[in-house]
């Protein structure tokens, strides 16, 4: 029988859809807390929800709608929010705009999720001691942010560079919230998974080239192995010492773009994310 270590706790799990996203919402659910999944594949999500036994949020992060949809959906079922998983993203072509107009990797990988966050702040503040995981990457160490390009309107976008910014600014937003937020109660910390060999690249030709080959047995880990560190992120909870750092799988302090401690990324960033997302 598996302990019941995240018995009373409730969890939401984004990018739940399949990888490293479902198998930490299983995990967790069987660990006993109360686990809410979303992603934007309703067929994929619907046996994922039904194994942790809740109803599927679908939510597609290239629409800024759906996030703040989103974000109502989960305030209706939950007074209090213990553990935000923010694992959504990927990996996309930058010739492709999203819905709102933006660049792909950065909409998906930092914008829909820092709105999703600051939307639910309530109720992470309503638990008296949260947590809010970023999923980040190796790739912060490609990345580069230009706070007055965020959107490559005068640069040319690569896709993974540009991934890699996405990655790093899932660890200047981490700060941002230990800096922030601290008399709520809320903590948050990023980390690197490992390259798991999910659906993860789908959306990129050059990427699913990769995960679709013999090389993907060489390159990447199981998605179990790759579900782990958020697992063990999830049962250390709000714990201080965690806060605002990035870890490599399990290793905290893991190697991190020189950016991503500079104050005036994180208040840049900051600042201007809340402004295209209609928060300021």
């Amino acid at each position: 029988m598996t302990e019941q270590t995240m018995a009373g706790r409730t969890v939401l799990v984004t990018g739940a859809s399949d990888g490293i996203g479902a198998e930490a919402a299983r995990v967790l659910a069987a660990e006993g807390a109360t686990v809410h999944v979303t992603g934007r594949s309703a067929d994929k999500l619907r046996p994922v929800a039904e194994a942790v036994g809740t109803e599927p949020l679908v939510a597609d992060f290239s629409r800024l709608d759906d996030v703040r949809r989103l974000a109502e959906q989960v305030g209706e079922r939950v007074g209090s929010l213990d553990l935000l998983l923010n694992n959504a993203g990927g990996t996309f072509s930058p010739a492709r705009r999203t819905h709102d107009g933006h660049e792909p990797n950065f909409q998906v990988n930092h914008l829909a999720p820092f709105l999703l966050t600051q939307l639910l702040r309530p109720r992470l503040a309503a638990a008296g001691g949260s947590l809010v995981v970023n999923t980040s990457s190796i790739a912060n160490l490609m990345g580069r942010v230009v706070l007055d390009d965020l959107d490559y309107e005068r640069r040319r976008a690569i896709e993974f560079p540009a991934y890699g910014t996405g990655k790093l600014m899932n660890i200047l937003f981490t700060r941002g919230i230990t800096q922030r937020w601290a008399d709520d109660a809320i903590r948050s910390v990023a980390v690197h998974p490992g390259p798991v060999g999910s659906s993860f690249g789908r959306d990129s030709w050059l990427v699913g080239l990769l995960y679709r080959s013999p090389l993907k047995r060489f390159a990447t880990i199981t998605v179990a192995d790759g579900a782990a560190p958020l697992v063990a992120l999830a049962h250390r909870g709000p714990d201080p010492e965690i806060d605002g750092r990035y870890f490599s799988r399990f290793t905290i302090d893991g190697r991190e773009s020189r950016q991503a401690r500079d104050q005036s990324l994180i208040d840049g960033l900051w600042e201007r994310s809340a402004q295209l997302t209609g928060l300021a």
